[in-house]
């Protein structure tokens, strides 16, 4: 049995991502299944923590890939999207003017949360295309970012939809004016305890967006959370 490689994982800017995790490890363990190029999953630990994963099913196989793939552009630095997206004249709006816009102008609303949140309660005539996903691959890499998440607690990590874009233009016009929300919703206005404002999923996927081709975007301030609690028009599919 030999350790395939040690790493220290990818520590996000935005909170709603990965758990933050500082200066550990995460060791893998592996045995040589068959003499092909794939490997079982024999015990995951952090060398600085000792956690043990071993109870994987012994029929698991992963791939043998062992770092973590290139920065995508969702994960640039928030401070370049900011720029970027107030160069592109992105314009935050309200939840009362965002239902405005939607009435009067044929603003298209984009829920990126999670299908499962958006089935319980959105806006009417909003379109789900969820930015995060949980993750499904099972690399090395895709492994330890489950250890990291377990170790604190979540047991369903998340990873980017590699098909954000391509799902919302089929779904979406590149001429379309769209209003981008996710819960929170994020702020790109500073202020004195938060200088270059606050990354969200909707800020996140306002820059994908924009990056892509889109030229009518506007982002929810507030988020869904604030939609909700302004007892604003909601419907289900439950």
């Amino acid at each position: 049995m030999a350790a395939l490689t040690s790493f220290t994982p990818h520590s996000s800017s935005s909170s709603t991502l990965l758990p933050k995790i500082h200066s550990t490890h995460i060791v893998f363990y592996l045995d040589s299944a068959n003499g092909t190029n794939s490997r079982r999953l024999k015990g995951v630990r952090f060398s600085s923590r000792r956690l043990s994963l071993c109870a994987v099913p012994s029929g698991l196989k992963i791939r043998c890939a062992a770092t973590k793939p290139a920065k995508s552009p969702a994960e640039e630095d928030w401070k370049i999207k900011r720029e970027y997206l107030l160069q592109k004249k992105v314009r935050s709006v309200d939840v009362k003017e965002a239902l405005r816009l939607q009435k009067e102008n044929n603003f298209v609303i984009l829920d990126v949360r999670p299908e499962a949140e958006f089935k319980e309660a959105h806006p009417p005539g909003a379109i789900n295309v969820q930015i995060y996903r949980l993750i499904k691959e099972w690399t090395a890499w895709d492994i330890a970012r489950r250890a990291a998440f377990a170790f604190f607690g979540i047991f369903a990590g998340t990873e980017e939809n590699p098909e954000f874009i391509q799902s919302v233009e089929s779904k979406i016009d590149k001429n379309s004016k769209i209003i981008v929300a996710c819960s929170s919703g994020g702020t790109m206005r500073p202020s004195q305890s938060l200088p270059e404002g606050q990354q969200s999923r909707s800020l996140i996927a306002a820059y994908l967006l924009v990056l892509n081709g889109y030229t009518n975007v506007y982002h929810l301030e507030g988020g869904l959370y604030t939609w909700f609690k302004e007892e604003l028009p909601t419907e289900s599919e439950e």
